[in-house]
């Protein structure tokens, strides 16, 4: 468990009530906050993520993401996405992100 899962632990544990209503929040926010279809709102968390270079969340985010329905490329392409207005630099580790999360670093291929 890393620094960020031992912090939510303690929160969730320290501060359950206050946690069970953010969470309760999202739900209903991601659920019934408007007429996006769920690849849609998957997809835009994860753009958001990897904008605001919040590791933890994008992790989370394309996961569900993928459980959701969206493809591999789908979410690459949405962290693309970010480059114009996040930043190259941010777009990057967002692609880190991705490829450690789903395991696949060593099929990177470095060109000159």
């Amino acid at each position: 468990m890393d620094t960020i899962e031992r912090n939510l632990a303690y929160f969730k544990e320290k501060h359950k009530d206050i946690y069970e209503a953010y969470a309760e929040f999202g739900k209903i926010l991601h659920e019934k906050g408007g007429p996006l279809d769920v690849k849609t709102r998957w997809l835009i968390k994860i753009a958001t993520s990897t904008s605001c270079q919040n590791p933890y969340a994008l992790k989370t985010h394309i996961r569900k993401a993928l459980k959701s329905g969206c493809t591999r490329d789908e979410v690459e392409h949405t962290i693309l996405l970010t480059a114009p207005t996040a930043g190259f630099p941010v777009m990057m580790e967002g692609l880190l992100v991705l490829q450690e999360t789903l395991g696949d670093t060593d099929e990177v291929v470095m060109t000159e």
